[in-house]
């Protein structure tokens, strides 16, 4: 109900977004960019150096493989972690005790002597990497409004993936110029940098008393000084109960998956089928749909930020799902898969190799024009957990850690023209989902409410 003191809270509420000028925004939202280009760096430079790794551990690319996906699972679990601990004790010391996490695990990938330990130290590293994704949309959430959080989200994606533009390009380089096993002490000086610049810049984004700990105090229960308080990071999976929260967690796994269904087999397929076997000519081959993402994050999340204002004028009021209006410029996605597994099967002189580099390059813009917006709106509509939902919603790693270890047993059973038709497939039922959301999101979210946010409180 609107009273004499609405105007006033409201004024409270934009208040606490002016706590840091916009030069300090930008310098946070640059720190955090260092950390997810910390979690991008470790996922991506393994992927050129899967043939080189398979010959010195004596195995074979199929199961070297694995690690990617195990890698996957452990990042999942590791943004849960990460992201539970943010809201209790804040952003800034979820940063300071995963990044270590992730230094240990780089070094252990670096000194593994079998396929055993290389998936035991992956699991290590990835848990550690990868909270730094959904802290960083928490601490982008912390510092900018609504209408702004958009373009700052994109802008933090976007240089995050430009990160994974680079680091096939850097681990192919290194693999082939010294050994797959000096990217991962390089991984971890670069963590180490990250932890630093944290532990001496970076300050604390949560709204004041915004925190678990803060309730604790609040009500003057004693904090326990021998041990952390035990939380539950598997709880934020309850949002996915929400059918808008996991209706785009689904379109944001199809629109990934159709990247690594790219990417993963690439050494095996684009690699073989055109003759490159040089782990740094293989990194270069990445590097096309790379630029694409870091293309396509920002500006989609610009385009959502016009959306959502462009349609609450329009209505008179906020519709969260206008911002995934966006999202539906990535409906060519399916062609641009399918496309390359043609142009691959089909075409052997160097042509096809340039009509492939196309594709990939499309095919990474329209995967973050799909997941930009997605990202940005479910910070909008649970903003007070916002570190929280963006975790739940890329627990899709977890199923796409499933998915992503059977394409290339289903290329070699099938062969790719099967394999990419399928994703693309895949990918047209997430256009599909994205529609469904934005015509009848109201609907969807009357059906759970898991503590929406409105207007007032964003």
């Amino acid at each position: 109900m609107t009273t004499e003191e609405t105007p006033l809270l409201a004024d409270d509420h934009n208040r606490v977004y002016d706590r840091f000028s916009r030069g300090k925004k930008h310098l946070l939202v640059a720190i955090v960019s260092w950390g997810g280009l910390v979690a991008f760096f470790t996922s991506g430079t393994f992927l050129p150096s899967i043939p080189q790794i398979a010959k010195d551990l004596n195995s074979t690319g199929e199961v070297v493989n694995i690690a990617v996906s195990i890698y996957m699972l452990a990042a999942s679990l590791g943004g849960l972690v990460g992201s539970k601990y943010s809201k209790f004790y804040g952003r800034r010391p979820s940063y300071l005790w995963h990044l270590p996490v992730m230094i240990v695990g780089s070094l252990g990938v670096a000194r593994a002597k079998s396929v055993s330990q290389l998936l035991t130290w992956r699991v290590v590293q990835g848990i550690g990497a990868s909270p730094s994704l959904s802290v960083g949309a928490g601490v982008i959430g912390d510092i900018y409004k609504l209408e702004e959080r958009g373009a700052a989200l994109g802008s933090y994606f976007g240089t995050c993936l430009f990160g994974w533009a680079l680091a096939p390009v850097i681990g192919g380089a290194t693999a082939h110029y010294w050994t797959w096993r000096a990217i991962h002490y390089f991984l971890a000086i670069f963590g180490l940098g990250a932890f630093v610049c944290i532990l001496l810049v970076f300050p604390e984004t949560s709204h004041p008393g915004s925190r678990g700990i803060d309730e604790y105090r609040r009500n003057e229960r004693p904090l326990p000084s021998w041990r952390p308080v035990i939380l539950n990071p598997f709880s934020q999976l309850l949002f996915l109960r929400s059918p808008t929260v996991l209706a785009v967690s689904l379109i944001g796994s199809l629109a990934v998956l159709t990247d690594f269904a790219l990417l993963l087999p690439l050494p095996y397929t684009i690699g073989k089928k055109y003759g490159i076997e040089n782990e740094a000519l293989l990194g270069l081959c990445i590097l096309p749909l790379g630029i694409g993402n870091a293309i396509g994050s920002p500006v989609s999340g610009w385009v959502s930020d016009r959306m959502v204002i462009k349609y609450r004028q329009k209505r008179g009021y906020w519709y969260p799902e206008d911002r995934l209006r966006a999202s539906l410029y990535s409906c060519f996605l399916p062609l641009t898969v399918l496309t390359s597994g043609l142009i691959t099967t089909y075409i052997s002189s160097p042509i096809g190799l340039a009509l492939n580099f196309v594709c990939l390059f499309i095919n990474g813009i329209g995967c973050d024009v799909a997941l930009t917006p997605c990202g940005a709106y479910v910070v909008d509509v649970l903003h007070a957990n916002s570190a929280e939902v963006t975790a739940a919603r890329l627990s899709y790693s977890m199923w796409l850690s499933v998915s992503t270890a059977m394409l290339l047993p289903l290329i070699n059973k099938y062969g790719l023209l099967f394999t990419n038709s399928l994703v693309a497939l895949l990918s047209l039922a997430g256009v599909g989902i994205t529609v469904l959301t934005i015509t009848y999101g109201e609907s969807m979210r009357a059906w759970v409410d898991i503590g929406y946010s409105t207007a007032e409180t964003n």
